[in-house]
């Protein structure tokens, strides 16, 4: 039943868990559960509207509520460490330092922005699908953006040797 959407959204589902997660480990489960839910909702599924917002929407709440487990017990966290050193190994060694920076500087954003960064910048969504995606109104995802990039200016300026 899925079989065609997994063909066509399963690698850019995937990134998105791997952009969240930071642990391919953790991606893969957050995939893996991110495709069961739909499974389970797909009756809910409008078909008149676009699949990948409701598919984002699914995974994202999916990353919040792991969020809010790992929250309540402090023997288990994210790994970010594996993420970023397969998100830098296609990067060109003189810009690795600044990548690494950039990455920092989105993982110490609050959960909300960083969401509507990650889905905005690096999984190409436009305003109203981040919107979907998350459950705000459009003018919400435009405010976060402008905070978040506020925000990692700020950090970002105060990198020493840091190039754009």
């Amino acid at each position: 039943m899925l079989d065609a959407y997994i063909r066509q959204y399963g690698r850019r589902l995937y990134g998105l868990c791997l952009t969240l997660c930071g642990s391919v480990q953790e991606a893969e489960d957050l995939y893996q559960d991110t495709w069961l839910k739909a499974l389970r909702y797909f009756s809910r599924y409008d078909h008149q509207m676009p699949f990948e917002p409701w598919l984002t929407k699914i995974c994202v709440n999916t990353y919040r509520n792991r969020l809010r487990r790992l929250a309540r017990s402090p023997f288990l966290t994210f790994s970010t460490a594996e993420g970023l050193e397969d998100a830098l190994s296609s990067v060109p060694a003189p810009e690795r330092e600044s990548y690494a920076a950039l990455h920092a500087a989105i993982n110490r954003l609050p959960e909300r922005l960083r969401m509507t960064v990650i889905l905005f910048y690096f999984r190409g969504m436009d305003v109203a699908e981040t919107a979907k995606a998350l459950g705000v109104p459009p003018g919400t995802v435009k405010s976060r953006l402008s905070k978040a990039r506020g925000k990692l200016k700020e950090v970002l300026l105060h990198e020493d040797d840091l190039q754009f």
